[in-house]
């Protein structure tokens, strides 16, 4: 194996493995901004470093200091610490993992070479996911029974009833899915959905797949645990359920491993329904063919949307009273700098690319790099999507939740393999 061989091969694996755990940072910042949207209230805006706020993502700083040094508590009446210790390991190593088949940009070649962009490269694609998927809810069951308590229990079993009710309608939307893309390969997948229906409509999944996507995003809802389906923990009834006996690292450790799992759901429903790293009307022959026009369009953009970037940050970023020498204006001026310092790096690049070879293998790497960010900035959306719905809709009733599974979310899902197959069998 050539050096650039492993240097790419280690790119792809930490690419799966750290953009998740950053990730972590980033949602737990847009659900408190979120929530503080949705509710008209400040949202974290007071912990900074040295005067310096980072618009409140400074305060996950403070929170993960908080949680390192605070007292790990193990009860004394729990009688088995080792599977009580290894439950919080099991939700997040599944959840990490799970994306490690994603595919966030397509082949790329370089010479004669050729480099799957996924951090473990193989064809079995949502079959991983699900078995993953589906692992993690041992690690809830495991956590409410070994905690020894009753709430604890309560949750555990929510969680095991939960599963059958929605991973049902789940794999039964997937088969409607599989039966347009004939693959279970992720990567192919995406490729798909780089084609265009009648010549001008993207054939994205959720254009093939209207009533699978919603099917398939209700059951993700329910598989990460989010509200309005959080009733393993759900804190009004049984006082935070399967973790109630946790605290420190160990709870740190499963609220780490819900929003692993949020975004890694996040990026499987973009790769099946919103056409993955593709960008409408532009399939990746396209895109090394006028990456150079493309370079110029965005060295043309990118200050654009740094100037009003940097304007909305002016009118947003000062306090809300009278106050001399405020320093939310120095932070800023700081901000200012770093933003077009960043903008000029960037346009050096495009500079680069736009003075290489055509289709050559800076013009590859480019494309990589757009479709990585398309990607995710895809994937950061669908989160969005997530936390919009935890704060506008109220937690469902645990029997709400199984009358959907199985007397909505069933018969919906057995309807739609019934019609897509009538319709594939037509066409073809």
């Amino acid at each position: 194996m050539s050096l650039l061989d492993t240097l790419l091969v280690m790119l792809r694996v930490s690419f799966g493995v750290f953009v998740p755990l950053c990730f972590i940072a980033v949602l737990v910042w847009m659900e408190r901004r979120g929530a503080a949207f949705f509710q008209d209230r400040a949202g974290p805006n007071r912990a900074n470093i040295f005067g310096f706020r980072a618009a409140g993502l400074v305060q996950n700083l403070a929170d993960a200091a908080k949680l390192i040094f605070k007292e790990d508590v193990v009860p004394g009446h729990i009688k088995h610490k080792y599977y009580f210790i290894l439950a919080p390991v099991i939700v997040f190593f599944t959840a990490v993992v799970s994306f490690a088949v994603v595919p966030f940009a397509d082949t790329l070649v370089l010479g004669d070479r050729s480099y799957v962009m996924q951090a473990i490269p193989t064809d079995i694609g949502i079959l991983w996911f699900l078995a993953l998927a589906g692992f993690a809810v041992y690690g809830i069951i495991l956590a409410g029974w070994s905690s020894t308590n009753k709430y604890g229990m309560l949750g555990g079993l929510r969680a095991a009833a939960q599963v059958i009710s929605y991973e049902i309608p789940m794999g039964l939307a997937l088969v409607s899915l599989l039966v347009v893309y004939g693959t279970v390969d992720l990567s192919e997948m995406a490729r798909f959905q780089g084609q265009l229906l009648f010549g001008f409509i993207p054939m994205w999944g959720v254009i093939l797949q209207p009533l699978g996507v919603i099917i398939f995003v209700i059951a993700a809802f329910a598989e990460t645990n989010r509200t309005p389906f959080d009733l393993a923990e759900g804190e009004s009834e049984i006082v935070a359920g399967f973790h109630v006996e946790y605290s420190a690292m160990k709870f740190a450790i499963f609220f780490m491993g819900e929003y692993v799992a949020m975004f890694t759901s996040s990026a499987i429903i973009v790769t099946l329904y919103f056409g993955s790293y593709q960008i409408p009307w532009l399939a990746t022959d396209t895109l090394i063919a006028y990456a150079k026009p493309g370079a110029v369009l965005l060295m043309i953009g990118l200050p654009v949307i740094a100037y009003f970037f940097i304007g909305w940050m002016r009118h947003s970023n000062v306090s809300h009273y009278a106050r001399p020498n405020d320093p939310r204006k120095r932070e800023v001026t700081v901000y200012t700098k770093i933003v077009w310092g960043l903008v000029i790096v960037m346009e050096i690049a495009l500079l680069v690319v736009l003075f290489s070879a055509s289709g050559g293998v800076l013009a590859h790497i480019f494309v990589a790099e757009l479709q990585i960010a398309t990607f995710l900035l895809k994937t950061t959306l669908m989160c969005f999507v997530y936390v919009w719905v935890r704060w506008t809709l109220p937690r469902f009733r645990y029997d709400q939740l199984q009358k959907l599974g199985w007397q909505t979310l069933l018969p919906l899902s057995l309807l739609n393999i019934l019609v897509t197959s009538a319709i594939v069998i037509s066409v073809s």
